[in-house]
């Protein structure tokens, strides 16, 4: 397939970036919940379908094969106009209240951790996952609700001409979280440390499968991956680290250096602070981290201080002064981040994904600030801080 001048330009843009090299501009894109595009859409009096990585011309998207652990139609248990509940793949039971930003689960069917053991997984290399449309729980019930997702392959054809392709892998906490709830995660960590540790190793081989398959099925039109990993909330991780490094860290390593081994670069995308781990994130290869959370305590300068240009970053646009602060407010906070994109190593985004709370002047306030102070060489007149390590 042939790409668009301007697309071979972003590719360059984000392989420059996630290489530690200063390319035309610092790279933009994000994730949008879908209640932040119908208010953009009417704050700035555009047509409903107006598509906001084209409108902005954004550098990258990433793609979400069917994930789920069983391939399998949603059962509907419930619906009408108000909500609807269904069983997934993950064979948990979720209401999605169609007025509410984010569904909740009602029932986990593995309970037990005898459960667990039995648990089984649908072959990885399922020709469904990649070529054929269907429910899946990941594209189809989150901010919003729908059914019979697109075919992956078509996504990444239709998008490869005009923006960078990322696929999508979860990892073993975003599988656990979805196949026994995130209490009994937490819990069984605790009382059975190594029948759930078993299990992780388990995840992360399917994870691994589901990994080549993915790559294999794109037949050359990715241009990275995202790992999505969830370890930590917004002051600690959830489990030790020595927990992690034992279960966790060798299955991540395993799909890092797959996707290295066939040219892809790696975004890992982790909520919460994670600082006790940074430095074995750096260790596997991680390539750039995202979302770093504001919330949770992490500043992209303060990391570039701390280690330099030995991974990238992607993110951390506090989505509360997005909202809240005044344009003056605003500028001051995004000119000072662009302090560590000195160098090259940072894509501007959100720090975690746009919400309703933000307006769509605010949003094209900041977009457009990006690109005007981000272009290389750098000039942050007032704002611009020392050289960083």
């Amino acid at each position: 397939m042939e790409r668009t001048d301007n697309c071979l330009k972003k590719l360059d843009r984000m392989t420059k970036a996630l290489n530690h090299q200063e390319p035309d501009r610092v790279p933009i894109s994000d994730f949008f919940w879908g209640s932040f595009l119908e208010r953009w859409r009417k704050d700035l009096g555009l047509v409903e379908d107006t598509d906001i990585y084209k409108y902005y011309d954004l550098d990258w998207q990433v793609t979400i094969p069917n994930m789920d652990p069983h391939i399998k139609a949603f059962e509907i248990l419930e619906e009408n106009d108000e909500h609807v509940i269904v069983r997934t793949g993950f064979e948990a039971v979720m209401e999605k209240k169609f007025a509410d930003p984010m569904p909740r689960w009602l029932k986990f069917e593995t309970d037990t951790i005898e459960k667990v053991d039995d648990f089984e997984f649908d072959d990885p290399w399922d020709d469904r996952r990649y070529y054929s449309a269907g429910d899946n729980q990941i594209a189809g019930v989150g901010d919003g609700y729908a059914r019979n997702s697109p075919p992956w392959v078509q996504t990444v054809k239709d998008l490869y001409p005009d923006f960078v392709v990322y696929g999508s892998v979860c990892e073993a906490n975003e599988y656990l979280t979805r196949i026994i709830g995130p209490e009994n995660n937490l819990l069984w960590a605790g009382l059975h440390p190594e029948r759930l540790g078993k299990f992780v190793q388990r995840i992360m081989e399917f994870a691994l499968e589901i990994t080549k398959a993915q790559i294999k099925a794109a037949d050359g039109l990715l241009d990275g991956m995202v790992i999505w990993g969830d370890i930590a909330y917004k002051k600690d991780m959830f489990f030790s680290p020595a927990y992690w490094r034992k279960y966790y860290k060798p299955g991540l390593k395993a799909m890092i250096d797959l996707c290295h081994e066939n040219d892809l670069p790696v975004i890992y995308h982790g909520c919460g602070n994670v600082k006790r781990v940074f430095p074995d994130f750096i260790e596997v290869g991680v390539d750039a981290y995202n979302p770093l959370e504001a919330k949770a305590g992490l500043d992209v300068v303060d990391l570039r201080s701390q280690y330099g240009h030995q991974i990238a970053f992607c993110g951390n646009m506090d989505v509360m002064d997005w909202a809240d602060r005044d344009d003056e407010e605003l500028k001051k906070i995004v000119l000072t981040k662009l302090n560590a994109a000195k160098g090259g190593g940072w894509i501007f985004q959100s720090d975690h994904s746009v919400p309703p709370t933000i307006s769509g002047q605010k949003y094209d306030y900041v977009v457009n600030l990006v690109r005007e102070y981000g272009q290389y060489p750098l000039q942050l007149g007032e704002y611009d801080l020392p050289a960083l390590n």
